[in-house]
């Protein structure tokens, strides 16, 4: 799934290579659905990355993200299918993604992934 997934992203070459900065993605929108139940989990995706040669093109991230919306698929696998597919597109040098979902009967879960690339 994730590898078909994945072609789907797009980046553009950074400016600023030399310079290390941070930049924030906020998706508010993201859904899934639970493998058990089949019910629609929904949650908010975080993406804080320090870019090295490119940046993730955001149209396609957003295109990228929606393939999810019919995937039954748990919150800790969907959250590290995404990073790895962030990572082995765009090749930052760290990224952190922050997955929180929505309550669902009292619990809400929230699922955070790291990379940082070795020096």
């Amino acid at each position: 799934m994730s590898d078909d997934f994945r072609q789907m992203l797009e980046t553009f070459e950074n400016e600023f290579p030399g310079r290390e900065y941070t930049i924030e993605i906020v998706c508010p929108e993201f859904t899934s659905v639970c493998p058990k139940t089949g019910q629609p989990d929904f949650g908010t995706l975080v993406f804080t990355y320090v870019p090295a040669a490119r940046c993730i093109e955001l149209k396609s991230l957003k295109l990228y993200l929606q393939q999810f919306r019919n995937e039954g698929i748990f919150y800790e696998n969907v959250t590290n299918r995404i990073l790895d597919d962030f990572v082995a597109v765009v090749a930052p040098r760290q990224v952190e993604l922050v997955a929180a979902f929505t309550s669902r009967g009292g619990i809400t879960t929230t699922v955070t992934a790291r990379f940082e690339a070795i020096s």
